[in-house]
């Protein structure tokens, strides 16, 4: 079955259960999957419609409010899932990305360390609470964090990005090298003028 008759599927089980969450809920991770974010967002409404208590599609509201720039929407849609869910860790998660976005590290850093000890496998908030100490200048956390989250997902690149960012400010260029070549491996795309600063040191470095 393609996306477009999963779709269609899902359309008729929701004209059969029009109260039925879960298939509202997946029609809306379908059209993500279509990047159709418009009919995602009032599908996942839809959801909320029929069960108030759908964390995860406040969750995704928030991802999509996160893909267009709206940061107070995504957090404020992940703090009703995690006020539905305490427990669930990913809301946490997306709000220390938020607050790292707008400069509030040590909000970041503590909701981030929630996160993680609600799940402590969750890959992209040790990433992000690398990010966070790498802006607060605590690279040995920094680090640390980040090795934890490529020790759980070997080819995660924001990971190996965050550890070639800490070892230039601790001026271990060709560590710093090695993790950003490891980071493009993955299909991560390092900033040019981050390799480009990194190539003068190198080369002063002779």
């Amino acid at each position: 079955m393609n996306i477009e008759e999963y779709i269609s599927d899902l359309k008729a089980k929701i004209a059969q259960s029009p109260d039925c969450a879960i298939h509202h809920y997946n029609l809306g991770v379908a059209y993500l999957t279509k990047r159709d974010f418009e009919r995602a967002k009032d599908a996942f409404k839809d959801a909320i419609m029929c069960s108030s208590e759908m964390a995860e599609a406040y969750v995704q509201l928030g991802g999509i409010a996160m893909h267009e720039g709206d940061l107070d929407s995504c957090y404020m849609y992940n703090k009703k899932a995690s006020e539905i869910r305490p427990r669930f860790a990913v809301p946490y998660g997306n709000m220390g990305f938020v607050y790292l976005q707008q400069g509030e590290i040590n909000k970041a850093i503590r909701i981030l360390k929630r996160a993680i000890s609600l799940d402590p496998k969750f890959v992209q908030a040790y990433t992000t609470l690398s990010s966070a100490y790498l802006m607060d200048g605590d690279y040995e956390r920094c680090i640390e964090n980040a090795t934890k989250a490529i020790e759980l997902q070997p080819m995660f690149g924001p990971a190996y990005n965050n550890l070639g960012l800490a070892y230039m400010e601790l001026k271990e260029y060709h560590k710093a090298k090695e993790y950003f070549e490891k980071a493009q491996e993955t299909g991560y795309e390092v900033a040019p003028e981050v390799l480009e600063e990194l190539e003068k040191a190198l080369n002063n470095q002779v």
